[in-house]
């Protein structure tokens, strides 16, 4: 990996569409230690830099190039892919990242194979986040965590963990959010930022979620669906659905939660998080999807109705106690 970062290159860093927490904070990071080295680095996104993230951009808000992501990336020396390794999870520029011929590196720590072009591969199922890898990668490379790196890293960790909630926290989770803290950084303030400032149509939205809820006691399942609409009606954006599936998943008794909703593309997206012995990342690997063992998804062709009953059947034989 670090033989392919060479200083004078120019490398455009990318995530998956609607980037989550791991994501953003992983290429703002790596966009601040690549930058160091006088590596012209730019983070290409196939959608926009979620608003919700903005903060971690702060003054370096020129190093988002996603709305030109094409003309930069035909004239990258290296990509490097965070958060994924399959192709078809960047969108639109998927094709540009195929055609380029140039190596294409990926830093992930989910279970998959991945379909990206050839690149040299940081992979490992067993960190808590991808900007656990970045902090790895950082470390033995002997990078300064500059508070700007430490506070993007700590976001990272601190959202695909579900704030140190989730099961893929670990004691080395918490030694390397410790040792992140310790570069000077406001938790509070991060917190805040990340937890506490939520655009009035997120809450709105939520409202109508969770009248949709169902409860299945005997499969031990819960599940939810975004109203047709609700989203454009509230003037949200996907980002603004985190977490929101955890609401189902919190039902007590509830073994494997599901949010369902309608993407631009006419696909229908289903979200799982399970608690206990649901492994989800199977179950959406089944559908074409992927994922950890307790947060994994999927999107699927046809209606909601028609996804809806496919999901759900498969969902009760295997929420079944």
């Amino acid at each position: 990996m670090l033989k392919l970062l060479e200083p004078g290159m120019r490398v455009a860093l990318m995530t998956h569409v609607n980037a989550d927490g791991d994501g953003a904070g992983s290429e703002v990071a790596l966009w601040h230690l690549l930058t160091q080295r006088d590596i012209r680095a730019a983070i290409t996104n196939p959608t926009p830099f979620p608003e919700r993230f903005a903060f971690l951009l702060g003054k370096a808000a020129g190093a988002d190039k996603s709305s030109s992501g094409v003309k930069y990336l035909e004239r990258a020396d290296a990509i490097v892919v965070l958060d994924i390794a399959d192709l078809d999870r960047l969108g639109h520029l998927a094709r540009v990242v195929e055609r380029v011929n140039v190596p294409v590196a990926c830093i992930d720590h989910h279970v998959s194979n991945g379909t990206l072009p050839p690149g040299p591969r940081l992979v490992d199922a067993a960190a808590c986040a991808t900007g656990e890898l970045i902090y790895d990668l950082a470390r033995a490379a002997r990078w300064e965590l500059t508070p700007h790196v430490a506070r993007a890293l700590y976001v990272a960790v601190l959202t695909d963990t579900g704030g140190f909630r989730f099961s893929n926290t670990s004691p080395r989770t918490l030694h390397v959010a410790a040792h992140l803290l310790e570069r000077g950084l406001d938790a509070e303030q991060i917190y805040r930022e990340v937890y506490a400032s939520e655009p009035e149509g997120k809450i709105r939205l939520l409202g109508e979620v969770l009248e949709t809820l169902v409860v299945e006691p005997q499969h031990q399942l819960a599940w939810m669906t975004v109203p047709p609409g609700a989203m454009e009606r509230h003037a949200v954006d996907a980002s603004d659905l985190d977490g929101i599936v955890e609401f189902a998943r919190a039902v007590r008794g509830v073994q494997l939660a599901i949010l369902f909703r309608e993407l631009a593309n006419g696909r229908i997206k289903a979200s799982f998080r399970s608690v206990g012995h649901v492994d989800v990342a199977r179950m959406a690997e089944s559908f074409g999807g992927g994922g950890h063992r307790k947060a994994a998804g999927a999107s699927l062709e046809g209606t909601l109705a028609e996804v809806q009953a496919i999901v759900l059947d498969a969902a009760r034989s295997v929420a079944r106690p």
